[in-house]
């Protein structure tokens, strides 16, 4: 049944569809949920704040339509009685694609027919999908990995820009989150945990040049950096918490983009009749892979890096208390270095070593079904079942310098097959008080063989296990509202691997008070972290056979201590400082006297081969981090962020040295605007991006020894005292927009390191010539993409 309210709006909404009738529009679709229980709110007024008398009740499932709003970008006004007044801003309209909002309110404490208070959450443009995060953490969109400068659509590349958050490599998309190492990361789907999401992804690593995630599939999603609520566990560093959008239960919307990245094409719509059921898909292929099978060469000579992916998920609300989701994310990337083919006398992208030849191949699949159920109007019962593969195979050779013949080298081929299982418990027991309780469990299997060929004849073995094992972890965690400026969230989170009966308990809590438009908040967090597979079964060699001396490792621990202040200048500008302090312990260190320490993994992208290590390093990270931001309206937008920091660790030398990730600061400039071309509408912007980072630390090589001996001899003793010199980038996005009736063209161009600045990648010994050559990363590139929506 229709309100009377419900009535007069959808008339009043019809009358402006027919006034607007002459101008290029499209609908906005939503659904309105509380923000603690997750259930849909009905009767809640939607409205367009640019527009005169266009707006929209939610129906019985929280669900609501704008009819025929006009292109641009537009903002929202939400309210329903007994919640705290939601406005939602930069909603960008276009004639390509509907755009469909998930909407969360937040219940006032005081009963009042329109609530306001002075500082609202629902004003935090940066606000988190999950409500119990009061910390380090913001969320992002899809439109912010296409519009920031150098991200590429890229989520990793995007959160780059972030205070906390160090990159400075241009060849992959590892993050260093405030000092830690890229592999403390934790990436999750839809709340699954998922291996490295990311095209030419090494075992245990979180990143690679592409990323498998397409931001056209891109929902809201979040990324916590430090002191993480209860329902994350076994990470020590951040956390990518990632959603995957609904597709389009109105219609049928299809979208190909063509870029450096590669040719995409995706497909969304209605399953069915009853428009309860929506499916979105997207899938690529490499563009120099596709060029490669034409014929046409873009001199990256025999290293064309080619790769596909596919992004997909299924929607059916199934009854009005069930909802049933089918998910997933597969891609599969080889690249070969042959030096057999190397044409010494041209320059070649990839470049390569002419005395080898390497093929490496990659592959990563994750598929997710999830169940979610409401069990009352408070309550909500989720449980998702996952299976993830990854595959690393590599096969190298070395070219004889007689006849140029193919010797065997190296070779090693990892895979991994997980099960997992999730479910999850939310219950809202009143305005005040609401809570959240899990279980997580994770059944790894894996294959892996690493070796190399010595010349004598025989083979040096680092590892040929199979094998499988578990990681249980379970959570709860409630958060208590003591006023409208005060909150607290308290719980804890528990992990235990059946490999070596490990086992951890960690306490998280957090507290934030409001005044005025500022806001301080205070979180602690216990974490723990399990070490890579790889780590566990690697080989030594024994008088009684082999031995995997790394199987009874721990849990490396860290202890979070975050003060946080947030002060909304005006509606479009923020102003946010952080000081974090972390105690890391247990952390992997050799059993003898050395300066190697398991946090350092990740510096060199590759697995760690070391054995005989115990439970005995410690690390510590501090720093400070300020972000200046300005939200987009009126056409322009700007962020600036600074991070100083110190990251030091001691290996079982008890020395304390600079991590590899120590660059010790990292300062980010950003700034857009958008302008009006030509009577139709058309939006030309302009995005620029400045990186100034801090050099990292590398271990200087003993150059007469070097000398002596043929090959790269470090000293050791003086790990990560060398400093490169600092990180700079300026990058400059060029984009133009244009509206048809019923579809979008996009083109863009990213001037990726538009001064040319030489930036060092790594310093190495040339064995050959014996001498130390540097490496640089990418020169001035640029990207074109093109991007149609109908």
């Amino acid at each position: 049944m229709y309100t009377f309210r419900q009535i007069i709006l959808t008339l009043i909404t019809l009358l402006s569809a027919l006034q607007l009738s002459a101008q290029k529009v499209q609908n906005i679709t939503g659904k309105i949920i509380d923000e603690a229980s997750r259930q849909p709110l009905t009767g809640a007024v939607i409205q367009l704040t640019d527009v005169k008398n266009m707006g929209a009740v939610s129906d019985a499932d929280g669900n609501f339509t704008l009819i025929a709003v006009p292109l641009g970008r537009q903002t929202l006004k939400v309210s329903y009685t007994g919640y705290e007044e939601r406005t939602v801003n930069d909603v960008l309209v276009t004639a390509g694609k509907e755009v469909h909002l998930t909407i969360a309110l937040q219940e006032a404490l005081h009963q009042l027919d329109s609530v306001k208070v002075t500082y609202s959450k629902a004003k935090d443009k940066t606000r988190t999908n999950n409500e119990m995060i009061q910390v380090s953490a913001r969320s992002f969109n899809v439109d912010e990995t296409k519009r920031y400068a150098g991200a590429l659509g890229d989520p990793s590349r995007m959160a780059a820009n972030f205070a906390g958050v160090v990159s400075g490599n241009d060849a992959r998309n590892d993050i260093v989150v405030r000092g830690n190492s890229p592999n403390g990361m934790l990436w999750q789907l839809e709340g699954l945990n998922i291996p490295n999401p990311n095209h030419y992804g090494a075992l245990g690593s979180t990143g690679g040049p592409v990323s498998m995630l397409n931001n056209n599939n891109i929902d809201k999603s979040d990324f916590l950096t430090s002191a993480f609520p209860a329902q994350y566990g076994n990470a020590v560093a951040g956390v990518f918490d990632m959603k995957l959008r609904d597709g389009n239960r109105n219609k049928k919307e299809f979208v190909a983009q063509i870029g450096f990245n590669g040719f995409e094409l995706g497909a969304e719509g209605p399953l069915g009749n009853k428009k309860n059921t929506s499916y979105v898909l997207n899938y690529r292929y490499s563009t120099l892979g596709a060029f490669q099978k034409l014929g046409i060469n873009f001199g990256t000579g025999s290293a064309v890096p080619q790769y596909q992916d596919l992004n997909y998920k299924v929607v059916s609300d199934v009854t009005k208390k069930d909802r049933v989701t089918f998910f997933g994310v597969s891609g599969n990337s080889r690249i070969n270095f042959l030096g057999s083919e190397i044409d010494t006398s041209k320059t070649e992208l990839y470049g390569g070593n002419p005395d080898f030849d390497e093929r490496n191949k990659f592959g990563m699949s994750v598929t997710g079904a999830s169940w979610e159920r409401r069990l009352s109007d408070k309550t909500t019962s989720k449980l998702t079942l996952g299976y993830a593969y990854t595959l690393q195979q590599y096969n190298m050779d070395s070219l004889s310098t007689a006849d140029r013949r193919a010797i065997p080298y190296a070779n090693g081929k990892f895979t991994t097959t997980k099960l997992s299982g999730v479910w999850s418990l939310t219950h809202k027991w009143n305005a005040r008080n609401n809570m959240q309780a899990g279980v997580v469990y994770d059944q790894l299997s894996f294959d892996l063989v690493n070796k190399d060929f010595l010349t004598n004849g025989t083979e040096r073995v680092y590892i040929d296990r199979t094998g499988s094992y578990g990681l249980a972890q379970g959570y709860a965690l409630w958060k208590h509202r003591f006023s409208n400026h005060l909150s607290g969230v308290a719980g804890v989170h528990g992990q235990y691997l059946t490999l070596n009966n490990s086992i951890a308990a960690e306490p998280r809590a957090s507290v934030r008070y409001t005044f005025g438009r500022q806001a301080l908040g205070l979180g602690y967090g216990l974490h723990h972290q399990a070490q890579n597979v790889y780590t566990y079964y690697v080989e030594t060699a024994g008088p009684n056979g082999v031995m995997n001396t790394n199987k009874d490792l721990g849990f490396t621990r860290s202890h979070h201590s975050v003060l946080t202040y947030d002060w909304n200048i005006n509606e479009h500008m923020r102003l946010k400082a952080e000081a974090y302090y972390q105690i890391l312990g247990n952390v992997p260190v050799e059993q003898r006297l050395t300066s190697f320490s398991i946090l350092n993994s990740g510096y060199d992208f590759g697995v760690t081969d070391v054995d005989s290590l115990v439970n005995k390093g410690s690390g510590r990270n501090y720093g400070t981090e300020v972000t200046l931001e300005r939200f987009f309206d009126k056409g322009y937008y700007f962020l600036a962020t600074g991070s100083f920091f110190s990251s030091k660790y001691k290996g079982s030398d008890g020395v304390e040295r600079n991590t590899a990730f120590n660059t010790g600061y990292v300062l980010n400039a950003l700034a857009g605007k958008e302008f009006k071309v030509g009577k139709k509408g058309n939006i030309m912007a302009l995005n620029l991006k400045v990186t100034h980072v801090g050099g990292r630390y590398a271990t200087p090589i003993d150059m007469q020894q070097s000398q002596a001996q043929g090959k790269a001899v470090y000293m050791e003793d003086k790990a990560f005292s060398l400093q490169q010199s600092a990180y700079f980038r300026t990058d400059l996005r060029v984009s133009y927009r244009k509206e048809y009736k019923k579809s979008t063209l996009e083109m863009a161009v990213d001037f990726q390191n538009l001064t040319n600045h030489q930036n060092v990648f790594l310093n190495y010994y040339d064995a050959k010539n014996a001498k130390m050559v540097t490496v640089y990363q990418q020169s001035f590139f640029p990207v074109p993409t093109l991007r149609y929506t109908f």
